[in-house]
């Protein structure tokens, strides 16, 4: 099992400050590993949650509320769903009523990706953990914001 203080050959002043630095050290190690499990497909991480947004809404949604709905709020977003246009996953909608309204679905190729892609992901994230530890950290996460 990983120790913070082993990984990174450090002591802390306290124990705050170690659980800080390893929540910023183990946000970086899961952005790694994302970004290298979802390279095969040919997307990042933003990119398929992206998709998820956009499945799991059922129907066609402005691009604010994507924005919204995002894990990691990022000022590119924009960017990123111009990405997914050019590979065909997702296609922008005008709106009849208001050229400023642009309405944003996930098409078949990008369903298709989806499904290509394997769900288990976060149980390998999370494979050292039981259902309740889960839970305690979820809550303690949640705690700390």
């Amino acid at each position: 099992m990983g120790d913070i203080s082993k990984d990174i050959n450090s002591t802390f002043a306290n124990n705050r400050i170690k659980a800080l630095l390893n929540i910023l050290y183990t946000a970086n190690w899961i952005s790694s590993y994302q970004n290298e499990f979802f390279k095969p497909y040919g997307i990042s991480p933003q990119q398929y949650n992206i998709l998820r947004i956009l499945k799991g809404a059922g129907e066609p949604i402005n691009v604010q509320l994507v924005k919204d709905r995002m894990i990691e709020r990022s000022p590119n977003a924009t960017r990123l769903m111009d990405k997914l246009c050019s590979k065909n996953y997702i296609e922008r909608l005008a709106c009849d009523y208001d050229r400023r309204v642009v309405k944003i679905t996930i098409t078949k190729e990008g369903h298709a990706l989806l499904d290509a892609i394997p769900v288990n992901l976060n149980n390998e994230l999370l494979k050292n953990l039981s259902e309740e530890e889960a839970e305690q950290l979820s809550n303690l996460l949640d705690k700390m914001r």
